[in-house]
């Protein structure tokens, strides 16, 4: 997705392809996560919020990305049933299996993979969806997830270094794809039980989309609704921090990155509560 508006996602199962800009964005971030790499001494530095270090953070890049580049090219890989729980735990094994740490290899490897995964796309058209870990998408959506995840990992890897992490608008927005597809996969159904509301979600100087619940059913669409309960503005980087956990909403509301309006603004706060980051 890319500009402003979010018309590229009505296009984006265009066969062997992906939308302008997202094959550029995937190769830069993943040359960038490999710079930082490329700089450290001791891959056991801990990343913050995490048990893992630098090391098993990039080990884990490395491995998702050999994923994402299998599936573009058709091939079926299991990894967990969907669930958050439950690709937690497929990760943990993952790791526990593959035993380099060390920066340089990873790095080459990050970097390759990515590659790969591109290759694929243009390689092997796929008329209809793939199955990823988090359900069907068309190789499109997949190269949306795998940006996001990138990004998640990238920026994670920049905090635990003290560097400048990569995601920016532009990067944001064509992550927009997946977490448009994902986000009825991960509502909390504890959460969402019986709630009904209405929310359109826009960010600053770009794309916007809606997410309606009923009785606790999520529906997502690239169009707001056209009578929103609450209306989201959020600073685009907040954003996909807050998407991936990565952010206290509340922080962000603080600082000024999150506003809302409507008939019932209170239901704000509450909106990022209302999934488990995948």
């Amino acid at each position: 997705m890319v500009g402003e508006g979010v018309a590229p996602v009505a296009g984006q199962d265009v066969r062997g392809t992906l939308p302008e800009g997202l094959g550029d964005a995937v190769r830069g971030t993943a040359e960038e996560i490999a710079a930082l790499l490329r700089e450290v001494a001791d891959t056991g530095v801990p990343v913050p919020g995490s048990h893992w270090s630098v090391g098993a953070a990039a080990a884990h890049l490395a491995q998702a990305n050999e994923l994402m580049a299998d599936i573009a090219a058709g091939h079926e890989r299991s990894h967990g049933d969907g669930t958050p729980q439950s690709l937690a735990a497929a990760n943990e094994r993952a790791l526990a299996a593959f035993g380099e740490r060390a920066a340089e290899p990873l790095a080459a490897m990050i970097e390759a993979q990515a590659v790969a995964f591109l290759k694929a796309v243009d390689q092997h058209a796929v008329d209809g969806t793939v199955v990823t870990p988090l359900g069907p998408m068309s190789q499109a959506v997949l190269g949306s997830y795998l940006l996001a995840h990138m990004l998640g990992h990238g920026y994670d890897l920049a905090r635990a270094l003290d560097r400048p992490h990569m995601i920016d608008r532009a990067r944001v927005e064509l992550t927009l794809p997946f977490l448009i597809t994902a986000m009825p996969r991960v509502a909390d159904a504890a959460a969402t039980a019986e709630l009904t509301a209405r929310y359109t979600i826009r960010l600053w100087g770009g794309a916007r989309f809606g997410v309606t619940f009923t009785n606790g059913a999520v529906a997502v669409s690239p169009q707001p609704p056209s009578r929103p309960d609450c209306t989201i503005l959020t600073e685009p980087v907040t954003f996909l921090l807050m998407a991936l956990g990565r952010c206290d909403p509340w922080s962000a509301i603080a600082r000024g990155r999150v506003l809302a309006w409507g008939r019932k603004p209170w239901l704000a706060p509450r909106f990022p509560t209302l999934f488990t980051a995948p």
